[in-house]
């Protein structure tokens, strides 16, 4: 079923940090140099963000830049202008799942209304006798200041913040201590709307990563910038996560993380997540987030098709799943699509797929139910787990296959599935991927030596009992079908159901040679699965490299490109694209 070779050698070629050169402008660092722009006679600076931020340092930082230049400075933080905290979490939380550990219901509406206007007006208020007022926090950007700063953080520091019980939740008091939960469900998706918005009037994006010497560019040129990506291939930044299942791969093959436990959960492009380096240097450039890219050109990055069916919502995402040397993942399924909507307010479902870039030599892919699984006795198993930690045989309910490099693995929403310790998974697969609904964890513990959690009752309700027995390896697992070919290049068509609406299919290129492409009117996603890598050129004229593991977006406005193989070997690209 699979074929191909699996690269076990090093990937020295691996690009970390690609960045991508700014337009009409240069990167400035430091406090000091972006207070220096701020326009003569400016009444109120805002200074918006997200609320994990470090908002106290950024105080600290725009005081000593403006000190000697204004004799008079005001300084306001428009986190007091929040509603009470009970109306907030009212606004904020649905009843279903009000009292859930671990999920709640994407957040939908403004940040408007967590605001009050009232209190949000006097904070304002223009200073006297020339003082320069600077409102600072989330929804700085409401007061209708003169003048827009955008102070960000790219969501891996705030991820990491939170989980040491560092930073602030949106609309929280001080003494309310950080969760994940409100940070991932109800945080991020009210901010990243409010930030696009709010794009076409930022003045000046500022990188917060270092509190002391940040990085900033014009607005203009931000945009200016963005819009250029939409029109030309480009990657975003990848990074890794450790978690108890982890392995070592992206460790041993890609130079990733070298002195973390693992390198578990690899993001090489998640919308939600994801940023792009502007800049010629990447120790001296601005961190913006992909969905802004997507936000300020959604028709020429996603399509017109696609545009009208997911909006802004770059709606395929690409990941590794590293457990070589680790352990199984849990075995778990994702929201069928009315829990999704209903229950978790995303608008469509988290269809996924498994290619297999490696596979150890006993591994394997749990996926689907055995033919004729008592359900019931599943269910009861699977609760004694959670609340005894009592453990059980997962075989007994899921079946599984032997995991085979080159392989790609269906997992419709609903369908119980898992990797098992030794493979390399790239994950393609819709971009909700926030809602994993645990069945079985193997009791594992977590840092804190707690059990970690599942979702019993989450996960029971949107198994698909439909996706069982022979059917399983029938439909999920499919054999390449021929799709088109030339001059030695190949492509094939690896995996594709009614039910999702993406394909995965893969480019075979031999050495010398070049695969045409036509984007059709909807964006493309690359990444090499085998060999060195590819040199992809746009009918444009636009060049980009792409080596082992890289993942490269390629939007639709490109129309036409072509994958040129300019290495010795073999070289083999997945792709992904909406159908």
């Amino acid at each position: 079923m699979g074929e191909g070779p699996q690269l076990k050698t090093k990937a020295p070629q691996y690009e970390p940090t690609p960045c991508y050169p700014l337009l009409a402008d240069a990167v400035a660092v430091g406090w000091a140099d972006a207070a220096g722009t701020l326009p003569k006679g400016t009444r109120v600076l805002a200074v918006d963000g997200p609320a994990v931020l470090d908002w106290t340092a950024v105080a600290t930082g725009l005081r000593a830049a403006f000190g000697d230049g204004h004799a008079r400075l005001e300084f306001a933080d428009v986190r007091t202008a929040v509603r009470d905290w009970e109306t907030v979490r009212r606004l904020t939380e649905t009843e279903q799942l009000r009292d859930d550990p671990d999920f709640a219901r994407l957040a939908g509406g403004d940040l408007a209304e967590l605001m009050d206007p009232a209190a949000l007006a006097a904070l304002a208020a223009p200073g006297e006798d020339g003082a320069l007022r600077v409102l600072l926090g989330p929804g700085a950007a409401l007061g209708g200041a003169d003048v827009l700063w955008w102070a960000d953080l790219p969501k891996r520091y705030a991820e990491a913040a939170v989980k040491h019980g560092r930073g602030r939740n949106l609309a929280a008091p001080g003494d309310e201590p950080p969760t994940l939960r409100r940070l991932l469900y109800i945080d991020w998706p009210l901010l990243d709307r409010h930030r696009d918005r709010m794009a076409e009037r930022i003045d000046r994006w500022i990188d917060v990563t270092d509190t002391v010497a940040p990085t900033s560019i014009g607005g203009q040129a931000l945009r200016e910038t963005c819009r250029s990506l939409a029109t030309r291939p480009f990657r975003t930044r990848p990074t890794f996560n450790s978690t108890p299942w982890g392995g070592h791969w992206a460790q041993e093959t890609l130079g990733h993380n070298p002195d973390e436990e693992n390198t578990a959960l690899g993001y090489e492009l998640i919308a939600p997540e994801s940023g792009v380096l502007l800049g010629d240097d990447p120790s001296r450039c601005v961190e913006v987030p992909f969905q802004l890219v997507v936000a300020l050109s959604p028709v020429d990055v996603l399509g017109p098709a696609v545009h009208e069916m997911f909006g802004t919502s770059f709606p395929v995402r690409f990941d590794y799943l590293d457990t070589v040397g680790g352990g199984n993942l849990s075995v778990h399924c994702h929201p069928r699509p009315d829990d999704m909507h209903s229950v978790f307010g995303w608008p469509y479902t988290q269809h996924e797929s498994y290619y297999l870039m490696r596979a150890g030599e006993h591994s394997k892919v749990f996926l689907g139910l055995r033919e004729g699984a008592d359900v019931e006795a599943f269910h009861h198993s699977a609760h004694a787990a959670d609340a005894y930690g009592t453990p059980f045989d997962i075989e007994r309910y899921v079946q599984v296959f032997p995991a085979e490099a080159g392989q790609l693995y269906l997992v419709p929403a609903g369908t119980p599935h898992g990797s098992g310790e030794g493979n390399v998974v790239l994950e393609v697969s819709a971009t909700p991927y926030l809602y994993s609904l645990r069945f079985y964890d193997w009791l594992r513990r977590d840092a804190a030596d707690r059990q970690r959690a599942v979702h019993v009752e989450h996960a029971f309700r949107n198994l698909d009992p439909a996706r069982s027995g022979a059917a399983v390896a029938r439909e999920l697992i499919q054999r390449p079908r021929p799709l088109r070919a030339g001059d030695g290049w190949r492509e094939e068509v690896l995996g594709a159901l009614p039910a999702m609406f993406f394909q995965v299919h893969r480019i075979a290129v031999e050495p010398g040679r070049a695969a045409e492409q036509r984007t059709d009117g909807r964006f493309h996603v690359l990444t090499v699965v085998d060999g060195q890598g590819a040199v992809i050129t746009t009918a444009a004229g636009h060049r980009h490299s792409v080596h082992y593991a890289e993942t490269l977006a390629v939007p639709a406005s490109v129309t036409a490109y072509r994958v040129h193989n300019q290495g010795p070997d073999p070289v083999r690209l997945v792709k992904a694209q909406v159908v």
